[in-house]
C-alpha cells in the first residue's frame, strides 16, 4: 500500500458515502478530505491541493460534470474519478471526454476502489500513452493478380434453407441511434437474400450492391467503418452482423423488410441468432452452390505490420484473424472453424469496438448518432470504459464476425481457409470483390 502525500478528496452530498470512503481510504493509510459540494471543494483545494478527487455526478448547485470542467482548467494534472448510482453510458463517456481519469458506479466495490486509487496515483495523467484508432474513412486495398482462375463454383450436397416463419426484431440503429426494426420472411428456393426498404426498393444482399462498388477491377475503394448496400437513393446500413448469422445457419432465401438500418441491441450478432433459432429453419429441395478455392488469393502485403487477407485451398471453412492495437487490446489471434466450434458461443456475442475519440468526431460530423454508445465496446486512455468484456479477446472475435458477414455477400458459402491481419470492412469488401471477379471469370460471364 502506497500512501499519498496529498489528500484524497471525496465530493458527495451523501454523508454516508463520504463517511464510508473516508473510513476505507483512511484504513489504507491515505489522508482524506470530504466535501459536500463545489464551494467546499474549491475552498479546501485552494489551501490543500488534492492528490486525487472522487467526484459524484449528481450534486446540488453545480453538478459533477460542470465541476469536472472547472477542475480541468484549474487542476489539469489531478486525476478525477467520477461516481454515480444512476448515470448512463452517456454520462460516463461525457465525463471521459471532459477529462475524467475513470468512472465508477454505485454501490461502490471496496477492492475496485482501492485498485483505482493505486492506479490513478501511480499513473498521474500519463501524456504519452498511445491512443487506439480505427479507420472510419475510405481505404484502398491492393491485391496480387493471378495468371490462373483460382475459383470454382460447384453444386454442394447442402440444401438451401429458409425460415419456418416470419420474425420481427426492433431495436436501435448501430450508427444512427434511431429506433428501427426488421421483418424477416421466408422465400422460396433460389430467391437469395433480399433487403426491401419501406419505399419498396429491393436490394440483393450481394457484393455488387455494396456502397462504392465499381465494376472497374482496378477501383478498390470501399467505406471502411460498416457494410452498407445501395440501390439508387436507397441505402441499407450495417448489414454485416445479420449476414454473418445467415451464413452460419446456412440460410439462403430470406426477405428482410427494413427502413434504412439494421437494428442492433449490443453491437453483436447474438440477438439475430436467437431469433433464427426461435423461428426455426426449413431445408429446401434445391442445393447450395459452393465457392471452392483452388489457388491462393491475396489482398495486401503478407506482413504483420500491414493489412492483409488471403484465402487458400482447404477442405472446409476456417478463419484465422490477427490484430494488434494499443492498450487494452494488444496482439490477439483467434481461429474459428464452425465444424469444431460453436458460432453461437464463440463468435456471435462479440461486439463492435471503437474509441470515444473516434465516436465523438463522427458524431460532430453527423456521420453517426447515439447508437454507438450502447452498442460498442468503448475504449479511452488504454481501457474499456463502458462494459465488461465477454471474452479477453473479444476484439479479434468481432473482426471474424464482420468478415464472415461481409463474405456472405458473395451469395454462396466458401470452401477455403481465410487468414486476415488487421483487416477492416474496406479490406473485407475488396476481398469479396476479388473473389466475385474470379467467379465471373470462371463462369465466363
Amino acid at each position: 500500500m502506497k500512501a499519498a502525500t496529498k489528500p484524497i478528496y471525496i465530493v458527495d452530498d451523501e454523508k454516508s458515502i463520504c463517511d464510508s470512503l473516508n473510513g476505507i481510504f483512511s484504513d489504507e493509510g491515505y489522508t482524506v478530505v470530504t466535501c459536500k459540494d463545489a464551494d467546499a471543494l474549491f475552498e479546501q483545494a485552494a489551501h490543500t491541493p488534492p492528490a486525487l478527487i472522487f467526484l459524484d455526478v449528481w450534486l446540488p448547485g453545480i453538478d459533477g460534470l460542470d465541476i469536472l470542467s472547472l477542475l480541468q482548467k484549474e487542476y489539469p494534472a489531478i486525476p478525477v474519478i467520477m461516481m454515480s448510482g444512476h448515470a448512463g453510458i452517456d454520462s460516463a463517456v461525457n465525463a471521459m471526454k471532459i477529462g475524467a481519469y475513470d468512472f465508477v458506479e454505485k454501490p461502490l466495490d471496496i477492492d475496485i476502489l482501492i485498485e483505482k486509487v493505486s492506479s490513478a496515483l501511480d499513473n498521474r495523467k500519463e501524456q504519452d500513452r498511445p491512443s487506439t484508432t480505427f479507420p472510419a474513412h475510405v481505404e484502398k486495398a491492393d491485391y496480387l493478380s493471378e495468371d490462373h482462375v483460382p475459383i470454382s463454383l460447384i453444386p454442394s450436397n447442402r440444401p438451401q434453407r429458409t425460415l419456418a416463419r416470419d420474425i420481427v426484431l426492433n431495436g436501435t440503429g448501430l450508427l444512427s441511434g434511431q429506433k428501427t426494426g426488421i421483418i424477416l420472411s421466408p422465400l422460396d428456393e433460389n430467391q437469395g437474400i433480399i433487403f426491401r426498404s419501406l419505399n419498396g426498393q429491393s436490394i440483393p444482399a450481394h457484393v455488387t450492391s455494396l456502397e462504392n462498388f465499381s465494376s472497374d477491377p482496378d477501383d478498390r475503394k470501399f467505406t471502411a467503418n460498416s457494410t452498407a448496400l445501395v440501390a439508387g437513393n436507397t441505402h441499407i446500413r450495417t448489414v454485416e452482423h445479420l449476414m454473418a448469422s445467415f451464413s452460419m445457419f446456412g440460410l439462403s432465401n430470406i426477405l428482410i423488410k427494413v427502413d434504412n438500418e439494421i437494428p442492433n441491441t449490443d453491437g453483436s450478432a447474438i440477438d439475430f441468432c436467437k431469433l433464427i433459432l426461435d423461428a426455426g429453419i426449413v431445408e429446401q429441395s434445391a442445393l447450395h452452390q459452393e465457392i471452392v478455392v483452388n489457388h491462393k488469393i491475396t489482398i495486401g502485403s503478407e506482413s504483420q505490420s500491414d493489412k492483409c487477407i488471403y484465402v487458400e485451398p482447404f477442405n472446409g471453412f476456417e478463419v484465422t484473424m490477427r490484430i494488434n492495437y494499443p492498450a487494452p487490446i494488444f496482439e490477439q489471434t483467434f481461429t474459428f472453424n464452425p465444424e469444431k466450434q460453436s458460432f453461437l458461443k464463440e463468435i456471435a456475442p462479440a461486439r463492435s469496438f471503437n474509441t470515444f475519440e473516434n465516436i465523438g468526431m463522427a458524431q460532430k460530423s453527423g456521420k453517426v448518432g447515439g447508437g454507438y454508445l450502447d452498442s460498442h465496446i468503448i475504449i479511452h486512455d488504454g481501457k474499456v470504459i463502458n462494459t465488461e468484456l465477454r471474452y479477453p479477446d473479444e476484439f479479434v472475435r468481432h473482426k471474424i464476425l464482420d468478415l464472415i458477414g461481409d463474405l456472405y455477400l458473395l451469395g454462396h458459402p466458401i470452401q477455403g481457409k481465410i487468414v486476415g491481419n488487421m483487416t477492416s470492412h474496406a479490406y473485407n469488401h475488396a476481398f469479396a470483390k476479388r473473389i466475385h471477379s474470379a467467379i465471373q471469370g470462371e463462369s465466363g460471364n
